[in-house]
């Protein structure tokens, strides 16, 4: 597969390189499963199969293929020669008439021969005003109007039901009425009708030997628009695109698309090769041109359509082509104008080879461009220092300290990715910072779109976990803040904290001025360090002041585990790690219930297992009933040692 450079910026993919294909008339079955294809040398016939992209099968001719028509939706009418007949004239085209089963045979003659297969015999043949011969003839499938094509210029228009002729089109007229001078053509031939193709059920289109393609409604016998191709080459095929509103007209030379409704031209596609016929696969971008090869030309225009359902890995590798960036025609050669030349120097140059002249400016060969610059403009050692000074200025300033803003859009959310962002070791501060970087996420912080309402049911629903964290960290600061309440109430400075006056905290060293003096920040972290241990031990006398001694576990590796609460979160790590370290039995000791236990899951849920205790009242019951019991037992009497037989007396 190879891109071709479209005219106006539209992509052709010439998919050629794969089997080798007969030249001369191609088709497609109207189920669009095959695809049948005739040529020369030896005359045969190859059926291709599009699901299996490959050969269903081959046979050959006694002399050469004009035209061929498809009776069924595939290729089942075929099987080797059924029937050989032979007809007045040479035939030129033929069109299948599917209610009657008759065959037009179109020739060289005036006639319109008409053979019925389903009769097996010739009809009646329809007598035309054509002088010389009939070139090409068609059916519609909607209201089956036949139309032929003539070599003096001339469209007849036939009622199959009748078998008479409905209207006639002259389109030599209005071919002479296109600037075209009738003293340039020494034959009325040469005016002559060489294709036909119905666009919709009232649009007709007709190809001439000079190359122009005229558009008919049949209502009218004026065109409603001329497309010319100017080459002055015989227009050979005709066909309407139908999902993209095309026409595609085909001479020997060139393929052209372009708009049926204006005129305008879409792209072309040319070939060293003369083109035979065309056939456009339906519902789709891709052509098949029969040409005078040995292979079948095949291009997919995306701008026409998709791939076909059978070939739909074409559109992957398209996108894959696309994405390539493709050189250009004149990589290895700048455009430079007359100016720029002559601040190079080069001036002197224009008129030599070594220059191209193309519009307002020259093309010249790259590697030359760049030495002429080079000695033209040598280094500038002042100009690189300005800019490298300029360079670390700016890096300076942008190292300087910022004033952090913070979105006026989920500043909550912003701030917790801030907080996980300093979590650089952890996979939750990597995926902060790429948040925070994506472009794609800038929105989440500037579009009302997306703000988080945390008020909502829906919210508070499916964010339990994120409820619970925030809660946590609430009461964390509160427990942080209480702490230090309760360090400077130890220091006698909390009417200082309070006003937050930090000149009125001052100290007095004494007379010994010469001792160094260590910062207030870093005395007050000592102070409040030595601080903590002082206050765990206050609340542990306070809480189990008589059950420290019960509670103390024999082993001396537990010390330091028999306070309730923590201060801090640091603090509750570090037991539960010296927790973790203790054997099993003495785990189980210090454990406040042992018969609860809380698991968390994912989503914020819970699951608890607990014992229940039964009431005194209940247990108390239970024993006088067990000792009612046991009393019984005692005063019972045994029937083991009775003898003799029980009878009970039956009710009269």
């Amino acid at each position: 597969m190879r891109a071709l450079d479209g005219r106006n910026n539209v992509k052709v993919y010439n998919l050629s390189a794969g089997k080798s294909l007969p030249d001369w008339v191609c088709a497609c079955v109207p189920d669009g499963r095959y695809i049948l294809a005739t040529g020369t040398y030896k005359p045969r016939v190859k059926c291709y199969e599009v699901a299996a992209l490959s050969l269903k099968f081959e046979r050959c001719f006694d002399s050469e293929v004009i035209q061929f028509e498809v009776l069924s939706d595939d290729y089942s009418k075929q099987a080797g020669r059924w029937f050989r007949m032979r007809i007045p004239k040479f035939g030129r085209d033929l069109a299948y008439h599917d209610p009657s089963c008759d065959l037009y045979i179109a020739a060289s003659g005036s006639e319109i021969y008409r053979l019925n297969l389903h009769q097996g015999r010739f009809l009646n043949a329809l007598q035309t005003e054509a002088v010389t011969g009939i070139n090409k003839c068609a059916f519609h499938p909607s209201h089956y109007l036949f139309v032929c094509g003539t070599e003096d210029g001339r469209v007849e228009a036939w009622d199959p039901r009748s078998r008479h002729r409905v209207g006639t089109l002259d389109c030599a007229t209005h071919i002479a009425a296109e600037n075209i001078q009738l003293g340039d053509f020494r034959s009325v031939k040469q005016l002559g009708v060489t294709a036909l193709a119905y666009s919709d059920a009232l649009t007709l289109g007709i190809g001439t030997q000079t190359g122009q393609v005229l558009l008919y409604d049949i209502r009218s016998n004026r065109p409603l628009l001329v497309k010319d191709h100017n080459d002055g080459y015989a227009i050979r095929d005709l066909e309407f695109h139908g999902t993209s509103g095309m026409a595609i007209s085909m001479s020997s030379k060139v393929v052209k698309i372009w708009d049926k409704a204006t005129g305008e031209p879409h792209t072309s596609i040319e070939s060293g090769v003369n083109y035979n016929d065309l056939c456009v696969v339906p519902e789709s971008g891709m052509l098949f041109l029969a040409t005078e090869d040995t292979k079948m030309q095949t291009y997919f225009l995306p701008s026409l359509g998709a791939a076909p359902k059978w070939c739909s890995h074409l559109d992957a590798l398209i996108e894959e082509l696309e994405e390539e960036e493709a050189p250009t025609q004149y990589d290895d050669y700048k455009f430079v104008t007359e100016d720029e030349l002559k601040q190079l120097g080069l001036h002197d140059l224009i008129g030599s080879d070594m220059l191209r002249a193309v519009m307002h400016g020259y093309y010249m060969d790259l590697r030359l461009y760049n030495k002429a610059r080079l000695v033209a403009n040598p280094f500038d050692y002042n100009k690189f220092m300005k800019g490298k000074v300029k360079e670390k200025i700016s890096e300076a300033n942008q190292r300087g300290i910022q004033k952090k803003k913070l979105p006026s859009i989920n500043r909550d959310l912003f701030e917790r990715l801030l907080e996980d962002k300093q979590e650089i070791n952890k996979k939750r501060g990597k995926t902060a910072e790429t948040l925070l970087k994506d472009d794609r996420f800038t929105s989440l912080f500037a579009s009302e779109d997306f703000h988080i309402d945390k008020d909502s049911i829906e919210y508070q629903l499916i964010n339990p976990v994120l409820s619970r964290m925030d809660k946590k960290k609430k009461k964390q600061k509160l427990e942080e803040d209480e702490e230090e309440r309760a360090f400077l109430e130890a220091r006698g400075d909390l009417d200082a904290y309070e006003s937050s006056d930090d000149d009125s905290i001052m100290s007095d060293f004494g007379d010994d001025k010469e001792e160094k003096e260590e910062p207030k920040q870093k005395q007050a972290v000592k102070e409040r360090e030595a601080f903590k241990p002082r206050k765990r031990n206050t609340e542990e006398a306070k809480v189990a002041p008589g059950k420290k001694d019960a509670n103390q576990p024999s082993s001396s590796r537990n010390q330091g585990l028999t306070f309730k609460s923590a201060n801090t979160l640091a603090e509750l790590k570090a037991s539960r790690k010296r927790l973790d370290k203790l054997p099993l039995s003495e785990r189980l000791g210090l454990e406040d219930s042992p018969g609860e236990s809380i698991k968390q899951h994912s989503f914020g849920s819970r699951e608890m297992n607990y014992v229940v205790n039964k009431a005194p009242k209940f247990e108390r019951m239970r024993q006088l009933q067990k000792k009612h019991q046991e009393e019984r037992r005692q005063i019972r009497r045994s029937t083991d040692k009775l003898k003799g037989k029980f009878r009970i007396k039956e009710p009269l």
